[in-house]
């Protein structure tokens, strides 16, 4: 494809008018603002369309479609305990196929191209990933609280599957990593065994850290450290590792993510929902933590659209900490696109740049919300709407467009998410 007469966001997020940009062989092939020689293929009419990287989301917990609406307003132990954990006690790889197809056409509508996903039934999640062409960092959700050792949990087994035969399944779209769903969740021995194992194979971690008061101060009190710590001495950060929420961090806890190059995947919706409270993020960037976007699962949030929290991203911290200068448009935009490919390990993602993959989003500004567009990028940040977004590309294959899938058929998937959650609750 060769984008034509297209506006677009550069590597630092400036805008530049009227550029031709072409894609071959799923990268990057061309910038300029003149059209280039060869073949393109289509041309793309670039009118009143601003071209950029698409968005990460790196902390979702897809088949959670199944649960939107149905858990609301409740503390996180009472949410998990009381309407969670009974619900997925009911789920099959059938309904979690069907709700992981439903999570990633909502965030391809929304411009997203890749997502770090923690969750069960992995059968039927790799087949809705692969059929649909998304990118996704995959881990099999891992709680223990028992004596078992991690050989003896299911989750072992599923862990030598991404471990093996998923490993780079869909021509690299699809990364296995491993996850410990939280200190709170699981024991030392098991957080031990999955650390050596992320080590062993040169694999990265995808775990919830410091998400609520309770859970970081209790954790104190088992192991007299902090999440963080805690973590760290196990081993779990000696690989690249995103860890979700992080809203209480403490003291040190900042200089141990920024010295391990741990990822804080951020969920602004999520944590005022659930009112787990304000992360630090202008601390956590002033220290130089690398700080992704996510918008956790649908139970919580309870859409997928990035662009939900990219705008929180952008204004929540200002009104906290009573500062209108923290979180510039450039770290929000950073935040939700090459933030999230560097804690995916894809390194060839997440920016307008030549020989970078082709994993892009097309947003509509011919719209009221984006006129006068005097600043794209705080158009984008402040102003874009989920339904602006025209086109989706990843690895230079358009899977949304213009309202249409071109790998997903949106009606059935509805229709069999919605039976599948009427029969769950049927059971309860």
């Amino acid at each position: 494809m060769l984008f034509c007469n297209i506006d677009l966001l550069d590597e630092n997020f400036a805008l530049r008018r009227g550029q031709y940009v072409g894609v071959k062989d799923g990268r990057i092939d061309y910038i300029g603002d003149t059209a280039p020689d060869g073949d393109y293929g289509e041309r793309y009419d670039g009118r009143h369309r601003l071209l950029m990287p698409g968005f990460f989301n790196v902390h979702s917990h897809a088949p959670m479609t199944l649960l939107r609406g149905y858990a609301e307003n409740l503390p996180l132990q009472r949410w998990l305990n009381e309407r969670v954990f009974p619900f997925e006690d009911k789920l099959t790889d059938e309904s979690v196929y069907w709700s992981t197809q439903l999570a990633i056409a909502e965030m391809l509508a929304c411009g997203t191209v890749s997502f770090t996903d923690m969750y069960f039934f992995l059968d039927g999640m790799m087949r809705a990933i692969l059929e649909s062409g998304i990118k996704c960092n995959l881990s099999r959700g891992l709680t223990v609280f028992d004596d078992s050792d991690y050989g003896q949990l299911a989750a072992y087994q599923d862990n030598l599957r991404l471990l093996g035969e998923w490993r780079g399944a869909g021509e690299g779209r699809l990364l296995g990593d491993l996850c410990i769903h939280g200190e709170y969740t699981t024991t030392p021995k098991v957080v031990e065994a999955v650390a050596a194992q992320a080590k062993e194979h040169g694999v990265r971690m995808h775990i919830h850290l410091s998400e609520t008061q309770a859970e970081h101060e209790e954790c104190k009190q088992r192991h007299g450290m902090t999440p963080a710590a805690y973590m760290q001495a196990r081993g779990v950060f000696d690989v690249p590792t995103t860890a979700a929420h992080c809203v209480w961090l403490e003291g040190e806890d900042f200089d141990i993510l920024r010295d391990h190059g741990v990822t804080v995947a951020c969920c602004p919706a999520s944590n005022l929902k659930l009112a787990s409270g304000y992360a630090d993020i202008p601390k956590m960037l002033e220290k130089g933590i690398n700080v992704a976007l996510g918008t956790d699962g649908a139970a919580s949030n309870n859409n997928l659209n990035i662009l939900q929290d990219l705008y929180l991203f952008g204004v929540v911290y200002k009104g906290y900490y009573r500062d209108s200068t923290l979180i510039t448009p450039a770290q929000a935009l950073h935040a939700a696109t090459r933030a999230g490919a560097l804690s995916q390990g894809r390194e060839d993602s997440g920016l307008m740049r030549v020989g970078c993959k082709a994993d892009l989003c097309v947003i509509n500004t011919d719209t009221p919300q984006f006129t006068p567009m005097t600043d794209a990028a705080c158009n984008v940040v402040y102003a874009a709407q989920g339904a602006d977004i025209k086109l989706t590309m990843v690895d230079g294959e358009v899977l949304y467009r213009d309202g249409e899938y071109l790998t997903i058929d949106i009606e059935r998937v509805k229709a069999e998410t919605q039976r599948c959650t009427d029969d769950i609750i049927a059971q309860l």
